[in-house]
C-alpha cells in the first residue's frame, strides 16, 4: 500500500511539474464559448403586461441593443412624423393664402373692368359731342359763308354700321382718348379760325360809329346788331330749363348798337319783362328786329332807321347778369334763330 501511494504521489507531482501546452485547435474551440459568455454578459430587459383581473401575466424580454434600435426607429419615426405634420399644415396655410389673394385680385380685377368699361361709356359720350359740335360748326360755317373747316366730312348721314365686337381694354380706351385730344385741338383751331372770320364780317359791317347806307332800302335784318361774343345762344339753356328767344352777345359797357335793316322805332325806353332799356324796329313784311339791356337808348319810337344807324349802346338793365345786348329777330311776332339772318 505504501508503495502503491507512493508511486501515486510520484505520479501527481510529475503532472504538476510539467506544462501545459494547448494545440491550436483547442484555442480555437475556446473562443466561441467566450463569446457565448459575453452574450450570456449582455443586458436584457423584461417588460411584464399584468392584467388588471389577474389573468396570465405577460413577458416580453427585449435585450438593451434591442431597445437601442427601437428607441432610434421611433425618434426617426417622430421627426417624419413631426415634418410631415408640419409641412402639411404650411401647404395648408400656403394654399388658404393663395386663395384669398386669388379672390382678392378678381375682385380688384371686377372693379377694375367696371370702372374701365364706364371710362369707355363717357369716352364715347364725348366722341358723339365732339361729332355734334363738329356738326354744329359747319352749320356755323354755311349760314356765315365762312369756308369748310379742312376735317369737315360729308354732311349726307347714312346709317350702315358692321364689324367685330370686341370688347374695350386699357389700350382701346388709351387710343380713343388720345384721338379726342388730337381732335379737340383741331376743333378748337378751327372755331378760332371761324371766330375771326365772324369778327372781320362784323368789323366790315359796322363801323365803330354806325353806318346809314344810301341808295335803296334795306328791310331784311342781315348783320350783327353790335360787336362782341355769342355769350348765350339762340333756344334752351340751362340744363334745358329756360327758353331763350334770341341771342345775347356781350362786349365792353358803351359799345354802339346798330339797326340790322330799314326800319321804324315801335318802342324805345324801358321795358319791365325783364329786357330793360329796350328798342323794338317793324322791317315790315312782317318781320321784327328787338335790342334789349342797353345802357342808353337815343331813339325814338316813330322815327325812321337805317341798316348800320346807331340806335342804343350796350348795357346791362333789367334781367342781365353783364353788358350785353339781347337780339331777337320775330316773324309774325313768334321769335325765330336770329342766326340765319347774321
Amino acid at each position: 500500500m505504501e508503495q502503491g501511494n507512493q508511486q501515486g504521489q510520484d505520479h501527481s507531482e510529475e503532472t504538476r511539474v510539467l506544462p501545459t501546452v494547448q494545440a491550436p485547435e483547442e484555442q480555437l474551440e475556446e473562443q466561441p464559448g467566450k463569446a457565448m459568455q459575453q452574450e450570456k454578459k449582455q443586458e436584457h430587459y423584461t417588460i411584464k403586461i399584468v392584467p388588471e383581473h389577474g389573468d396570465t401575466v405577460h413577458s416580453i424580454r427585449l435585450s438593451a441593443r434591442m431597445l437601442k434600435y427601437g428607441a432610434a426607429t421611433l425618434a426617426a419615426g417622430a421627426l417624419l412624423f413631426v415634418g410631415a405634420f408640419s409641412y402639411g399644415v404650411y401647404s395648408t396655410m400656403t394654399a388658404k393664402s393663395d386663395a384669398a389673394e386669388i379672390s382678392e385680385l378678381r375682385e380688384v380685377n371686377n372693379i377694375q373692368q367696371e370702372q374701365l368699361l364706364q371710362l369707355s361709356k363717357k369716352a364715347y359720350d364725348l366722341q358723339q359731342q365732339m361729332e355734334e359740335l363738329t356738326q354744329m360748326e359747319q352749320e356755323l360755317r354755311r349760314q356765315t359763308g365762312a369756308p369748310a373747316a379742312d376735317d369737315a366730312a360729308d354732311s349726307e348721314k347714312h346709317d350702315g354700321q358692321g364689324g367685330p365686337v370686341i370688347a374695350p381694354d386699357v389700350a382701346n380706351v388709351r387710343e380713343t382718348l388720345d384721338d379726342l385730344e388730337q381732335r379737340l385741338a383741331k376743333r378748337r383751331a378751327s372755331l378760332e379760325q371761324l371766330k375771326q372770320t365772324m369778327r372781320d364780317q362784323q368789323t366790315a359791317l359796322v363801323p365803330a360809329g354806325g353806318l346809314s347806307f344810301g341808295g335803296a332800302s334795306v328791310t331784311t335784318p342781315s348783320m350783327w346788331p353790335a360787336r362782341g361774343d355769342v355769350s348765350s345762344p339762340y333756344g334752351l339753356r340751362w340744363g334745358g330749363s329756360d327758353f331763350h328767344p334770341g341771342i345775347d352777345i356781350a362786349n365792353d359797357m358803351g359799345t354802339p348798337i346798330v339797326a340790322t335793316a330799314d326800319g321804324t322805332v315801335t318802342t324805345a325806353g324801358w321795358n319791365a319783362g325783364g329786357y330793360g332799356n329796350m328798342v323794338d324796329i317793324d322791317h315790315g313784311n312782317g318781320i321784327m328786329t328787338r335790342y334789349g339791356h342797353a345802357m342808353q337808348v337815343v331813339v325814338v319810337p316813330g322815327q325812321h332807321v337805317r341798316r348800320g344807324q346807331v340806335i342804343a349802346y350796350m348795357g346791362s338793365t333789367g334781367f342781365s347778369t353783364g353788358p350785353h345786348v339781347h337780339y331777337e329777330v320775330r316773324v309774325n311776332g313768334t321769335p325765330v334763330n336770329p342766326v340765319g339772318y347774321l
